[in-house]
């Protein structure tokens, strides 16, 4: 008993001996791992190999750069104003380079001058100037006869972005969004430094105002340089607005002349006087003579038609509208929709013409409208269009009048 028990001992000792290292008289000790097999696995030996623990992985980082929180990135957001934008894109805006900004703001002001006398009922009387002050630097002006500008407007028509009447209106008009003559005085004095300057004149009996208006981007306000009473002689009501840009002038199709000239063909009631920056003594002046002594058809406010209206734009709709009940909104608030046709969009929809708009969710909503786009309705009227009168202009004119009929869009009608 006693050998058998010391056999059993020996042998753990000469496998630890094994594990840890052996000496011999070949070499000297080699330490093995306590893990690492040391000659060949018996069979039904299942070996298990060492697992590494898994490194938590770090976001990379630049060396040298600072490691923003996101406290530190909240800090930094802020509102952009609209005037602000446009200065850093003013491509949007049509002022691409130097030639079509020449255009864009001697368009912006002409059609600003023919909405203004039209909606007056004035034979509109425009001069257009171009004055050549360096190789690429012009003032141009433009002066019409329309009813003039009330002072106490004056710089927030010229001195803020997306300020305007026609906007909400759907009928034809050239200008809608407010932004068009503010956004040449912008671009004027972002290439010159110079404000605008705007003279107008509401009647006989008063005094021209004078201003000179800069545009306080960050903030999308007018900021007033000059403000003063002038007599301003030979017209008894009108409007004359100055910029000094950055620009280049150049003949040919789409040019200032080619662009004048198309107006005065398209606006028969129109008298034009045209001074180009190359006039001579001899041919100071172009002259676009009146040819009809009557107004275009006054374009007429019409509704939107419920095919051209988006899900988004109906929720709305339903959220600010004043009426109550579903059938009312429905006719009160669209085009081509009777109260017959009301009633029976009411009823495909699972609704009644009594139903509370304030009980209805996103989900009716979204029933109501695909029942509207399913249901036929007659196309919406024309008479927000005011069409040109052929041969006003004399032979070989045509008016231009495109008629889609049976489909309606979304949006409001646009001046050409």
């Amino acid at each position: 008993m006693a050998s058998s028990h010391s056999e059993f001992n020996e042998q753990p000792k000469s496998a630890v001996t094994r594990g840890l290292g052996s000496t011999s008289g070949d070499g000297p000790s080699v330490q093995r791992d306590l893990f690492e097999p040391s000659g060949p696995t018996p069979s039904g030996v299942v070996t298990v190999e060492p697992v590494e623990e898994p490194q938590k992985k770090r976001s990379p980082r630049s060396p040298g750069r600072q490691r923003l929180t996101a406290a530190d990135l909240a800090g930094r957001q802020r509102d952009i104003s609209v005037s602000e934008f446009f200065a850093k894109n003013r491509h949007l805006l049509g002022f691409d380079n130097p030639t079509k900004a020449l255009l864009t703001a001697i368009r912006e002001a002409v059609d600003n001058s023919l909405d203004a006398c039209e909606e007056a009922g004035i034979l509109p009387d425009l001069v257009v100037r171009v004055d050549r002050l360096s190789e690429d630097r012009y003032c141009l002006s433009v002066e019409d006869n329309g009813p003039g500008i009330v002072k106490s407007q004056m710089p927030k028509v010229f001195g803020k972005l997306l300020y305007g009447s026609r906007f909400h209106s759907r009928k034809q008009s050239r200008g809608q969004q407010g932004i068009g003559i503010s956004a040449a005085a912008l671009y004027g004095q972002l290439t010159t430094g110079k404000p605008i300057a705007v003279t107008s004149r509401t009647g006989a009996h008063r005094k021209a105002h004078y201003y000179q208006i800069h545009i306080d981007t960050k903030n999308n306000r007018p900021e007033v340089i000059a403000d003063e009473e002038v007599d301003w002689e030979g017209r008894v009501h009108g409007t004359e607005v100055s910029i000094t840009l950055e620009a280049r002038y150049v003949k040919g199709r789409r040019s200032v002349d080619d662009y004048l000239r198309a107006t005065s063909i398209a606006n028969p009631h129109l008298s034009l006087r045209y001074f180009a920056p190359d006039r001579s003594a001899e041919d100071s002046c172009v002259v676009y003579p009146r040819t009809s002594e009557s107004l275009p058809v006054e374009p007429k406010e019409i509704l939107p038609h419920p095919h051209g209206v988006e899900l988004g734009v109906l929720i709305d709709m339903i959220r600010s509208s004043r009426l109550k009940q579903l059938g009312d909104f429905l006719s009160g608030s669209f085009s081509r929709v009777s109260p017959r046709v009301a009633e029976d969009i009411c009823t495909n929809a699972g609704f009644t013409s009594r139903t509370w708009l304030s009980r209805m969710g996103r989900s009716e909503v979204d029933t109501l409208h695909q029942v509207i786009a399913k249901t036929k309705l007659k196309a919406p009227p024309t008479n927000c269009l005011s069409p040109r009168r052929p041969g006003a202009r004399g032979g070989g004119r045509r008016a231009v009048l495109i008629s889609h009929a049976g489909r309606i869009l979304a949006g409001v009608p646009q001046g050409v």
